[in-house]
């Protein structure tokens, strides 16, 4: 069953506030960056898929901003974010957003399988956080959003590191928040349930795991990308000032 589309809530404090969003060209990081556009907000937003990424730009009227990045590549990111900075001014709002849930036996994994799928699921977090940091600092705050997952509460199978990388964002998104506040600078973290985005329903959602997945949940209806883009532009706007270090799962109730 889907819920009928709900209008998106205005938050006048985005309007012309810079955000940028990691892994923006789909899914959940899609559905993000067009939230944040209708907001008025200027936007970029980093992916390693080009044809997804300028597919979305050409159908909001060019209005983000695309930088091609693969995070697995600090030096990359930190460029990437310097590039953003100089075109659309400090960074205001980052969503850590970009991940893999690729499935994953345990005995399959050799040591340089793991340092990667960290690489890609954790360890750019923080150095996007470390890079918009200066920025944030000197204009006053701003708000670091770190996209994790309800999987590792779960203890879902065939996805041990992607399940241990997620557990590390909350970790992080805790130690952030607590160096960072200081200086006015907000972290938090959104745990989203099962998320039916077009990769899911793809590779993976069949009537046996939606049933599975309603059963989990208290509400009846299976979550869609928007739902946690509404907790991030929240989280994003001055309504949420006085929230940082915290997790908010969006789960249907599942845990």
């Amino acid at each position: 069953m889907e819920q009928e589309s709900i209008p998106t809530a205005r938050y006048p404090s985005l309007r012309n506030r810079v955000v940028l969003v990691t892994g923006g060209g789909s899914g959940i990081g899609e559905a993000i960056v067009r939230e944040f556009c209708r907001q008025n907000s200027r936007v970029a937003f980093l992916d390693v898929d080009e044809i997804a990424s300028t597919k979305l730009v050409a159908s909001l009227g060019g209005a983000p901003m695309f930088i091609e990045c693969d995070l697995r590549d600090v030096t990359a990111l930190r460029d990437a974010v310097a590039e953003v900075v100089e075109e659309l001014g400090p960074i205001e709002v980052l969503v850590n957003n970009a991940a893999n849930d690729d499935r994953h036996g345990i005995d399959a994994v050799e040591p340089e399988y793991f340092d990667e799928r960290i690489a890609v699921n954790l360890r750019h977090y923080f150095f996007a956080a470390q890079a918009v940091r200066p920025g944030m600092a000197e204009g006053g705050g701003g708000s670091i959003i770190n996209i994790g997952s309800i999987v590792w509460k779960l203890g879902f199978p065939d996805v041990p590191i992607y399940g241990t990388a997620k557990a590390g964002v909350v970790g992080m998104t805790r130690v952030l928040a607590t160096e960072l506040g200081p200086q006015r600078i907000r972290v938090n973290c959104i745990e989203p349930g099962y998320v039916a985005t077009e990769r899911q329903k793809l590779l993976w959602q069949t009537p046996e795991l939606e049933a599975e997945v309603l059963a989990g949940q208290c509400l009846p209806d299976m979550i869609e990308p928007e739902a946690i883009a509404s907790m991030v532009l929240f989280l994003a706007a001055d309504d949420s000032r006085m929230c940082t270090s915290q997790t908010f799962v969006v789960d249907g109730g599942w845990t």
